[in-house]
């Protein structure tokens, strides 16, 4: 997996590379075909906003946050991704579910 960032007018501290990567690595426990993460952190006058787009196999994923604090917004989207890919996998799970069932009949 690769995990790639960019911040909307100037550059991003290692300090806060690595506590978004962190973040960003919970949601390999729930889904671990993540092909690619990009995420991009900006400042809108005195709020932050952190976004990120996952490309999985056949879809992508975007959500986005922000708060007053730059970290607040990337805890925020962490747990944004990590409901959407839950949602994904559950959707896809109960579908081949369904499939297995309809199978036996």
């Amino acid at each position: 997996m690769k995990i790639s960032f960019s911040k909307h007018d100037s550059k991003i501290n290692e300090s806060l590379r690595i506590y978004a990567v962190k973040k960003m690595d919970r949601i390999l426990r729930h889904f671990d075909k993540l092909i690619d993460i990009h995420c991009n952190l900006s400042v809108l006058k005195n709020l932050y906003k952190a976004e990120a787009t996952l490309k999985v196999p056949g879809n992508s994923i975007h959500a986005e946050s922000v708060a007053n604090e730059m970290h607040v917004a990337i805890d925020l989207l962490a747990d944004k991704i990590d409901r959407l890919v839950k949602k994904r996998k559950e959707k896809k799970s109960k579908h081949h579910a369904k499939e297995g069932r309809d199978a036996r009949h």
